[in-house]
């Protein structure tokens, strides 16, 4: 089932959705590309969802700290 996506349309990033039962975080860049990052708690979705420098806490949070596959 896809993963619905809300606009964030900042610093790079053009949307993101959560699913929460299967814990996977899932972004989608200006270039195009998606990434899911497995293994994400609520907290840090909803903190990433709601940033007002999305791209900024990706970097310092998410990035290298979870699992990615890339699904674009």
């Amino acid at each position: 089932m896809p993963i619905e996506h809300k606009p964030i349309r900042r610093g790079g990033i053009k949307s993101a959705g959560y699913d929460r039962s299967a814990r996977v975080l899932e972004i989608e860049f200006d270039t195009g590309s998606i990434i899911q990052y497995s293994g994400v708690g609520d907290e840090v979705a909803r903190r990433f969802l709601s940033s007002s420098s999305p791209m900024s806490y990706y970097k310092d949070v998410i990035d290298e700290e979870f699992s990615q596959k890339r699904v674009k």
